[in-house]
């Protein structure tokens, strides 16, 4: 359903897009996002209105191409950027920093708000050049967790200087991701093919669980986890797999499914509507994967025309706790998959799912929106 995606070209190849979260109670469609460019001279951190509602087409199509409210810039490659709450983004910086921008919605302005310099950083903080990319960041406001090249882990609270908690040695690869398990444990990713549990309220810094890929150590870049059971991670990597994880058992993914044909991106599990997930690649395609009925129950239009759809069986897993991910019958449940981009052809870097709402960019120097994903 290409005529629902907007396109809007912005001379900057963008590394992320991110939904501005709602107001707690809200049922309306998000209005707002944020993007950061990666790749240029000057990169900047952009906030952008999803465009005109009122301009509908003659077939009640939406018109309006996302509008620019505001725009900072940002020193470095943007690695991650998060939403801290509705006014501030906290963002990754390649040179190591990690910065808290804030958004004033009363003039349209962007300022930086709190900076931690070189929070990640190689040999020597105190060096000219001794930073190290910061790869990624996940907020559960006020608190804030890092990691990067160096394979350090920082904990830091919005408003506070100084970091509340540093791992230095949490890994001797290169982490590539973050996010929260629950409150007191997180989930990190790395370049040798590990996905890590950390427990907050342990002092030791050490993980409390290792899992890893079989084999080949292909390096993870994106990591997600379920909204409803916690137990379930999905993750990408380096070869395009999308790895599925049960927590609770085993050291090893629970399903492997065939995916990009090159690295992986981000992945997200959608947060209202979990039985989809959403996953993005360099080879310049945008993966829709709905679990939400078995296939043969699908009407069949859904084979025709420009969708491409593959089926996909699971593996068959003894599972009590039947989540469509973790599916114990291969032939019942079978997964959907589309192509939201049939025919691009540069690296979609990031991608955000909210409500009805996909946003996604590019090294095309383009940012699209769908506000129909399910239409």
């Amino acid at each position: 359903a290409m005529e629902d995606v907007c396109a809007k070209f912005v001379s900057q190849k963008v590394s992320k897009a991110r939904w501005r979260p709602p107001p707690a109670a809200a049922l309306r469609p998000p209005d707002c996002f944020a993007t950061g460019s990666w790749d240029n001279e000057d990169n900047r951190i952009s906030i952008w209105s999803v465009g005109d509602l009122g301009n509908v087409g003659l077939n009640g199509e939406y018109q309006g191409e996302p509008q620019l409210l505001c725009d900072i810039r940002h020193n470095g490659d943007v690695m991650d950027m998060q939403f801290l709450d509705q006014e501030r983004i906290v963002v990754a910086s390649s040179t190591g920093d990690v910065t808290i921008f804030r958004h004033h919605q009363n003039n349209q302005t962007l300022s930086a708000n709190q900076r931690w310099e070189k929070a990640h950083y190689h040999v020597d903080r105190q060096a000219s050049c001794g930073g190290a990319a910061c790869t990624g960041v996940i907020c559960n406001n006020p608190e804030i967790v890092t990691v990067g090249e160096d394979g350090r882990i920082n904990f830091f609270r919005a408003d506070q200087k100084d970091p509340v908690r540093t791992i230095d040695n949490a890994d001797s690869s290169t982490l590539h991701a973050v996010t929260f398990l629950r409150t007191t444990e997180i989930l990190t990713v790395n370049s040798i093919g590990q996905l890590k549990i950390w427990d907050l309220r342990q002092q030791r810094n050490e993980p409390s669980q290792i899992f890893s890929l079989t084999g080949d150590r292909v390096p993870l870049h994106c990591v997600d986890r379920h909204p409803n059971q916690q137990h379930i991670v999905a993750t990408g990597g380096q070869d395009g797999m999308l790895s599925i994880w049960d927590i609770r058992q085993g050291t090893m993914p629970v399903s492997l499914l065939n995916a990009h044909e090159a690295e992986m991106w981000e992945v997200h599990f959608h947060p209202s509507n979990p039985d989809h997930l959403f996953t993005c690649s360099e080879d310049g395609s945008l993966w829709h994967w709905d679990t939400s009925t078995s296939v043969s129950e699908k009407p069949s239009f859904l084979h025709q025309g420009g969708r491409s759809s593959t089926y996909f069986s699971h593996n068959t897993i003894n599972q009590s706790v039947v989540s469509a991910w973790l599916s114990n019958d291969p032939t019942k449940d079978r997964m959907e998959i589309t192509n939201l981009i049939p025919n691009q052809t540069l690296s979609v870097n990031s991608l955000d799912v909210l409500g009805p709402c996909l946003v996604y960019g590019t090294d095309a120097e383009a940012i699209y929106v769908n506000r129909h994903l399910f239409a």
